[in-house]
């Protein structure tokens, strides 16, 4: 097959690991972290944009390298071309890989912040996904040096109060981070936030089975031209409608 995957860049080694072993040829395109900022609806409306700049006639699929992300893929519609989408709430689970690894982790560690290559290095100033991002979780000497003194301190203080319900910091761990710089990194993130730290082992097997084309039906949605995406508010995160 022929496929297409338009992924968002947190998952850019992790997607480009995956292509590396699938039998189909995979054209890549990476879109910015950033698009989270934006909100539910407008996020949708970016991605669905590219989706509908994706040529008629050229590829089996469309992917998509998200989770649902905060109702972000909420209404994507298929035009010419069926899209997949796995049944995730989020990249988190992506990189776990599978929802119950991700549920039984996420109620057994309450109070627990992310990270992962793709976390780190493609910019930590977005929030994780639970939460509204207006721009603003900037360090406290930029916000100053924008808004001035007691300005970029008020705004800080109030953008960054998210942080007091966390109590851990979990790193996962993929394989692919090459060196020990990642790690020491959310180690002394950590630690600079009072937290626990964790490490630990990801799975990449959803991902590949993704770009292998083995869409089974508990793991991804598919959508035939002409329907969408929306969610589903259930165990099987997101469903097709007409």
């Amino acid at each position: 097959m022929h496929l297409k995957l338009i992924s968002c860049e947190v998952l850019f080694r992790e997607m480009c690991d995956a292509c590396t072993h699938s039998p189909h040829q995979v054209d890549l395109e990476f879109l910015p972290k950033g698009l989270h900022d934006l909100g539910s609806k407008p996020m949708a409306e970016k991605i669905q944009g590219f989706v509908d700049r994706v040529p008629e006639g050229v590829y089996e699929a469309i992917l998509l390298g998200y989770g649902l992300c905060g109702n972000g893929l909420d209404g994507l519609t298929a035009r010419h071309t069926r899209l997949v989408l796995p049944r995730a709430p989020d990249c988190i689970a992506l990189l776990m890989g599978s929802r119950e690894r991700y549920q039984t982790y996420f109620e057994g560690n309450p109070g627990t912040y992310y990270r992962s290559t793709g976390w780190l290095e493609r910019g930590k100033g977005l929030q994780q996904l639970t939460h509204n991002t207006v721009r603003f979780d900037e360090p406290l000497e930029a916000m100053i040096r924008k808004y001035g003194e007691d300005n970029g301190r008020y705004l800080h203080e109030e953008m960054t109060r998210y942080r007091s319900q966390y109590r851990k910091l979990t790193f996962i761990e993929t394989g692919l981070e090459a060196g020990g710089k990642f790690l020491a990194e959310a180690a002394a993130e950590a630690q600079e936030n009072g937290w626990t730290f964790e490490r630990l082992p990801g799975n990449l097997a959803w991902l590949r089975r993704m770009v292998a084309g083995e869409w089974a039906e508990d793991e991804f949605v598919v959508t035939e031209p002409g329907q969408r995406i929306v969610a589903s508010y259930d165990t099987g995160v997101v469903k097709v409608k007409p």
